[in-house]
């Protein structure tokens, strides 16, 4: 009770927007190479067995990565109710293009191999590229829209409304900033993939993987800047307008919000944030060239550190703003006024504590286990495995 008492609500919400974060980016970057590796499946692998390596680089892995998007949509539906109901019904379409993906890529893992067909084979290994491609452009796109602010509004009774009919609002989406930042997520998990690839692999795979990701890495770093200098010039943001109430209720009316200049205009009031960016071009820029010079642990760090920037950079650059409303600027979610209240967030940050380091020291555990490469050799002995 005490310690519920010492965490304020403004201290816990802030808490569970870092963790929302964390959560998100751990996403990031471990399923970002399994769907890096998706991706790159029909290019890096020529041959039956050449694909067969690939997939084992991921395939003991996959379903443990695959937990941190689990726990991401728990989290928002949890700590961020708002943000949930309004961004799953608005952006339903495209959830569910994602979730098609998602679904399709456990199916062809499994089956791909129950026959000896290449017709089947290869049929099940483009499933994987698009079990991989479309969410990793798809969580890009959806990004590029909320930076330029969701269209939609709240009624009197607090219900978000969206313009536009069930297949607009899909097409709507698909615009060319929120296709640019969709670009730059596939990119630059294609460039993941290949740093995984290049420390799990060898041979013909590997020398692929390192070709194409060092293209991908430097498609990602030049989109990266494209879309900054769009946000900077071509973009409006949002700020609150008079006093912010950061311990106020979960309404999000409460607070007057405006367009500004820009979204950038976030650098001269928090300079501090400027170490994302530049986290995010560091990282890409010394994975792209250690996938050129063939260096491959330092390759993989690097292209974390490189996506923990970028998708940080997002998040600072529009704090509080969690889902800005480009109709309604006044009904736009914000860190401070559409969380759950202060005993959930509590108790949540308690289950957390708990069980975060539980999984963190699985999957750990995991990796040690299967540290090591997968070779042509060892798929040949294993003719009969799943994978």
């Amino acid at each position: 009770m005490i310690l519920h008492e010492f965490l304020s609500f403004e201290l816990l919400r802030v808490i569970w927007w870092l963790l929302l974060g964390v959560l998100l980016i751990g996403f990031a970057l471990t399923d970002g190479f399994d769907l890096g590796v998706g991706a790159l499946l029909p290019f890096v692998g020529r041959t039956d067995t050449e694909r067969r390596v690939a997939i084992n680089t991921v395939g003991p892995v996959w379903e443990g990565n695959q937990v941190w998007f689990i726990l991401g949509g728990g989290a928002i539906f949890a700590a961020w109710p708002p943000l949930y109901a309004v961004s799953f019904s608005g952006f339903y379409l495209a959830m569910f293009a994602v979730l098609a993906a998602l679904i399709l890529r456990p199916v062809a893992f499994k089956y791909r191999s129950k026959r000896d067909g290449a017709t089947w084979r290869n049929g099940w290994d483009w499933a994987l590229f698009v079990g991989g491609a479309v969410p990793a452009l798809i969580f890009g796109v959806a990004v590029g829209n909320v930076l330029q602010g969701v269209p939609f509004h709240l009624t009197e009774d607090m219900m978000p409304m969206y313009d536009g009919s069930f297949w607009w609002k899909f097409i709507a989406l698909l615009n060319p900033f929120a296709l640019l930042a969709g670009v730059v997520s596939l990119s630059m998990l294609m460039m993941h993939g290949a740093a995984w690839l290049t420390l799990k692999s060898s041979g013909p795979v590997q020398e692929r993987a390192r070709r194409i990701g060092t293209w991908a890495g430097l498609v990602a770093i030049g989109g990266y800047a494209l879309a900054g200098l769009w946000l900077a010039v071509g973009i409006d943001g949002y700020a609150i307008v008079g006093t912010v109430v950061t311990d106020g209720p979960s309404n999000p009316l409460y607070s007057q919000v405006e367009r500004t200049a820009s979204w950038l205009a976030a650098y001269g009031v928090r300079p501090w944030i400027v170490i994302a960016p530049v986290l995010g071009f560091l990282g890409m820029a010394l994975a792209t060239l250690g996938l050129r010079a063939g260096r491959e642990v330092s390759t993989l760090l690097f292209s974390k550190l490189g996506i923990f920037g970028v998708i940080s950079s997002v998040g600072l650059t529009m704090f509080p703003f969690i889902l800005p409303s480009s109709k309604m600027p006044d009904a736009s979610l914000t860190v401070w006024d559409s969380s759950s209240s202060h005993l959930t967030l509590f108790v949540m940050l308690v289950a957390t504590l708990i069980f975060m380091p539980l999984i963190l020291a699985y999957t750990a555990w995991v990796y040690k286990v299967l540290w090591g490469k997968v070779t042509e050799a060892d798929v040949s002995e294993q003719s009969d495995s799943v994978y």
